[in-house]
């Protein structure tokens, strides 16, 4: 989705690298970077990675999709929910209600501490970092835990991460099942979700209900009602929305 706001594409480590050259230099997969323990070995260039992040996400725009997209459910009875992988934040800045958004993978504009003292999580507002980006390293002060000042982390769900806070994400996951008691005859638009890291692809499919898989590589799907669209999310929804 986040694609054609001009966000970077992560699939491969060729994508990855292209992204981020330093850590392709010394190649460092998107794995082992997006792993809590790079905070431990090697913490200003785990949060040199995630602070170059954290920026690129507040300063992008979120693309005419999320508003179409918003504005056909805006015409159905029940509206839309969101349930999204994506840590960037981008459906909030798009206008998207919070009440109406689940963040499975956690959101990067919170932090947690990075050896849990607590199970508090809280904004990362106050934090701005400064990013060498030809070494993708944090050169601006390291964020703290204001409980016990070690280290502090985003609260976004990372490969082989046993630390990770999911209250937020358990509240959305809450308000979630509630609208779904009230839905009738739910349709699933399923966006860039491939099969690497299927969490958004195994919870459309889970629904039970019509399906349409927009993916410009992974488009293909399995059941007679669903449909596969071999596009990029923004054409793909504006498709969707002229043949309304």
């Amino acid at each position: 989705m986040g694609v054609d706001s001009g966000l970077p594409d992560f699939r491969g480590p060729e994508g990855f690298w292209g992204a981020y050259p330093a850590l392709g230099r010394a190649k460092i997969r998107f794995e082992d970077i997006a792993h809590p323990q790079a905070f431990e070995d090697d913490p200003t260039l785990a949060w040199g990675f995630y602070g170059h992040r954290l920026n690129l996400y507040r300063a992008t725009e979120p693309h005419e999709g999320f508003h179409l997209l918003w504005e056909m459910a805006a015409r159905l009875p029940y509206g839309a929910f969101v349930f999204t992988s994506n840590v960037d934040g981008q459906f909030q800045k798009a206008g998207y209600p919070e009440s109406r958004i689940v963040e499975c993978h956690g959101s990067i504009h919170y932090l947690q501490c990075l050896d849990a003292c607590t199970a508090a999580i809280w904004p990362a507002d106050g934090f701005e970092p400064q990013v060498d980006e030809k070494r993708c390293r944090l050169t601006s002060p390291l964020p703290r835990c204001p409980r016990c000042g070690g280290l502090a982390r985003p609260n976004v769900l990372m490969f082989g991460d046993g630390g990770w806070i999911d209250g937020r994400t358990g509240a959305q996951g809450a308000r979630l099942a509630e609208w779904l008691k009230r839905v009738a005859r739910p349709v699933v638009i399923e966006i860039g979700a491939g099969s690497a890291i299927p969490s958004v692809r195994r919870f459309g499919e889970a629904q039970g209900c019509p399906m349409i898989r927009i993916n410009p590589n992974e488009w293909q799907v399995r059941r007679p009602m669903d449909v596969g669209l071999p596009l990029g999310a923004l054409e793909a929804i504006k498709t969707i929305v002229s043949a309304l």
